[in-house]
């Protein structure tokens, strides 16, 4: 039995960080895959029931267009992004951010956040039929290049274009210097002589953003929106069985990972429905706007705001619009923000994320110091009964009931309290998997250097050494010193276990040591600090029981 329990807290202790993958980090919620499926519509006082939407009809994610020779590439540049529109649809050819880099190395270039090319899978396609348009309408820029000079805060360019039946589209986008934020905002007018049905509806077309980190296969990426004040992420691989419908009250919707976003914002109050199409390697997101009946020479006009950029808590907060709800720290939310606002808070000092994660693990361990202090000195007593305890058992061997009697009255005349050790542990851990969560997700940590060698908080650490080392390709140092330091921890600590479950418990450094291996160098930082205060703090206790 005792073998089994040793081999039993290797197990859990495994589960906690592997399996707190797949318990605690999905998506907040997912909707059915059903194409029928749509919510119920949203009501409200003030506004009554809302009018009717419908969902946009399956279409092909990339249909067959021709391309306009007389289209031009529309050049966009502003301090934060450069963006190139395609005259043919009025599609983002290219959106790319100017303070993110690909990969690392900074020959990798900036950052792309757009990786289709056809005109007709490009993001940001405007139509009246509801998303399901196999053409492309011409939208005739006022100029090829806009550019926001020093000091000009915004600018507008305005397109134009006529369609068969008669219809106009005057679009407007506004431009800022210092935001993601692009207002998009668009007229429709009948100058025909008959009236003209129409179903407004801006279209996402997304690939996954190309780069790549240790820990992006645990967290979500694909299609979000934030809908009746919930954030709603659904499992690209959802798709495959058939569009997914969402209905209500859409604040945005588009498509996300753990480090950047592209979303599209409603500005109106009419009904607007989300209908998801696609799978893994692509998805297409149709915001619709409901159908309505266009009189000769009547206008109708239709607004929406677009977020291109890093999902970045701060930058989302600045920006308004619910957007930060995309920032997702699962169940400990709640202690994850503060936590990320406290490793911004040191960063604004020290201009170094490491020193920051130190700091943050410094001041953890700080307020936890005298419940910690209590749990160790009560293991050290604990320690301290274990002949009295082996005795008892011997006694009692054959009276379970009596035996465990007998250790209730010893612990009550000697005030040790047997879950005294446990119960500060316990404590701890929505603290440990809140910082955990954010050391995983948080943007601010990618490509941020420590020291040394360490030049990617958010990658793996690894010592180059000159030649390559089979699936590592480098030294684990940073890792072998978190194991290092987790096995003189546990010499260090009291233990009650027998000897037989003592010898098994040596093991969990080397199991951990493996598990960290390809986690991000910032968490295995938090750890290995972690376990460096531990053992301060062990040996000060471990001194005062000599004394």
């Amino acid at each position: 039995m005792d073998l089994f329990r040793a081999f039993l807290a290797i197990v859990l202790s495994f589960l906690i960080l592997v399996g707190y993958q797949y318990f605690f980090m999905k998506p907040a919620a997912e909707q059915p895959a059903a194409p029928s499926t749509v919510q119920a519509p949203v009501t409200s006082a003030e506004q009554g029931p809302l009018p009717q939407v419908q969902a946009a009809p399956p279409a092909a994610l990339v249909p067959s267009v021709a391309v306009d020779p007389e289209a031009r590439q529309i050049t966009i540049e502003t301090p934060l992004y450069t963006a190139v529109i395609n005259e043919q649809g009025g599609g983002f050819k290219s959106f790319v951010l100017k303070k993110y880099r690909q990969d690392l190395d900074e020959a990798s270039g900036p950052m792309e956040l757009v990786r289709s090319q056809q005109a007709s899978s490009l993001p940001v396609l405007f139509s009246l039929d509801n998303g399901a348009t196999q053409t492309l309408p011409l939208f005739k820029a006022s100029r090829e290049r806009l550019s926001l000079a020093q000091g000009e805060q915004q600018a507008q360019l305005e397109m134009e274009a006529a369609l068969a039946d008669g219809t106009v589209i005057v679009r407007t986008l506004t431009f800022h210097a210092d935001t993601y934020l692009i207002d998009d905002s668009y007229q429709v007018r009948n100058s025909g002589t008959i009236p003209v049905q129409i179903s407004p509806a801006l279209t996402l077309v997304n690939e996954p953003f190309s780069h790549a980190s240790a820990t992006s296969r645990f967290l979500f990426s694909g299609p979000a929106a934030y809908l009746n004040q919930e954030l709603v992420e659904t499992k690209p691989k959802k798709l495959s069985d058939g569009p997914i419908v969402l209905q209500g009250q859409v604040s945005w919707t588009g498509f996300v990972d753990n480090y950047f976003m592209t979303a599209v914002i409603p500005r109106s109050d009419q009904a607007t429905l989300v209908t998801l199409q696609g799978g893994e390697e692509r998805v297409r997101s149709v915001l619709s706007a409901g159908i309505t009946s266009l009189a000769p020479q009547a206008e109708k006009s239709y607004a929406y705001a677009l977020y291109f950029g890093p999902k970045k808590l701060k930058i989302l907060q600045a920006t308004g619009n619910a957007l930060d709800k995309a920032v997702n720290f699962g169940w400990f939310d709640v202690l994850a923000k503060p936590m990320l606002w406290l490793l911004n808070f040191f960063y604004d000092f020290t201009k170094n994320y490491g020193i920051a994660i130190i700091l943050v693990t410094v001041l953890i361990k700080a307020v936890f110091w005298p419940i910690t202090q209590r749990g160790m000195k009560s293991m050290k007593n604990m320690q301290k009964l274990q002949p009295k305890v082996a005795k008892l058992r011997e006694k009692f061997k054959d009276d379970p009931a009596k035996m465990n009697q007998e250790m209730m009255a010893m612990y009550k005349t000697y005030k040790v309290n047997p879950l005294g050790g446990c119960l500060p542990m316990v404590i701890q851990i929505p603290f440990f998997f809140a910082l955990y969560r954010v050391l995983m997700a948080a943007i601010e940590l990618r490509h941020a250097p420590f020291m040394l060698w360490i030049n990617d908080l958010s990658a793996p650490d690894r010592l180059w050494l000159g030649f390559d080392i089979p699936y590592l390709h480098g030294l684990p140092v940073l890792t072998l010193f978190m194991g290092a330091s987790m096995y003189l921890q546990q010499k260090m600590t009291p233990t009650t276990a027998d000897p037989t479950q003592a010898r098994i418990m040596q093991f969990l450094p080397i199991v951990f040591t493996f598990m960290f291996i390809n986690f991000a160098s910032g968490l295995v930082l938090y750890w290995f600090v972690n376990n460096l205060l531990s053992i301060l703090q062990q040996q000060l206790i471990n001194r005062q029981s000599k004394a």
